[in-house]
């Protein structure tokens, strides 16, 4: 019996987190939800975000789900409490569960301005590491850059060094990817830090908190990544999503085009 997991984000960000999660384990069934006719979701305010969040629980209500992964932190952000009252299923996130792995004093965090507006990543880790100073640094432009069909590596390294500047400056001693997206250049970024700072993709302690809540059937333990179980679903440019899947996952899938009914 395969769990029946939801995923959702604006775009492509979520495929980090879905692959996060294929690499540790084959007994899942997913449902990936990319919003992609309301990308980004980062430069909206926060009444339009709990918006797309409700019709986003529409979505998924009559999936079955085991459990929802908020692949986008914007929402975990902004919209957290919606996506549990309404779906009353497990629902782990990105924010609460990156708190859990932190071990250093400064941290850095890049993140769209939404997230960064909230304070959510700044509230959270303060609650459980009391003495931890955190920097964030928005970064409005990175998403539309990931999201393109070409990458600018050109634009990618001018927008890296802006971003990341401010955080450096500040001698920051781990810097968080708080957005799905970023771990997608996670390379790009590595190249301009000291190697002494860590790099921390939430996905991963997502997906770690999601192991221990559902045990891996020791018979059905990960062997190779498959993407058989994934179905992919979007709300505009189905045939541009389709490429960007052969692109970053390097495979051919069926994509539905689904209504989430709103105007934002």
């Amino acid at each position: 019996m395969k769990l029946k997991i939801g995923i959702f984000d604006s775009g492509i960000g979520g495929f980090t987190i879905l692959n996060s999660l294929l690499k540790t384990r084959k007994d899942v069934e997913v449902f990936y939800l990319a919003d992609t006719k309301r990308i980004p979701f980062g430069n909206k305010n926060s009444k339009e975000i709990r918006l797309i969040a409700k019709e986003i629980c529409t979505f998924f209500v009559d999936k079955n789900l085991d459990a929802l992964l908020v692949a986008c932190n914007t929402t975990n952000a902004c919209a957290l409490d919606i996506l549990e009252d309404n779906l009353k299923v497990p629902c782990f996130d990105l924010i609460n569960s990156v708190t859990e792995i932190i071990d250093k004093q400064t941290i850095g965090v890049l993140a769209t301005q939404a997230t960064v507006r909230s304070s959510y990543y700044k509230n959270a880790i303060n609650s459980k590491k009391k003495n931890t100073i955190i920097f964030q640094q928005e970064c409005p432009e990175f998403v539309s850059e990931i999201e393109k069909e070409k990458l600018n590596l050109d634009k990618l390294n001018s927008l890296s060094d802006l971003y990341l500047r401010p955080l450096i400056n500040k001698n920051i001693e781990e810097l968080i990817l708080g957005c799905s997206h970023y771990p997608l250049i996670f390379d790009f970024l590595r190249k301009k830090l000291d190697s002494n700072i860590k790099i921390i993709d939430p996905s991963v302690a997502l997906i770690k908190k999601f192991n221990e809540s559902f045990a891996i059937p020791e018979t059905d333990r990960y062997e190779s990544i498959s993407f058989e179980n994934v179905k992919f679903f979007v709300t505009s440019e189905r045939d541009e999503f389709f490429k960007k899947i052969k692109f970053w996952l390097g495979i051919n899938k069926e994509i539905s085009l689904v209504n989430l009914r709103s105007n934002v």
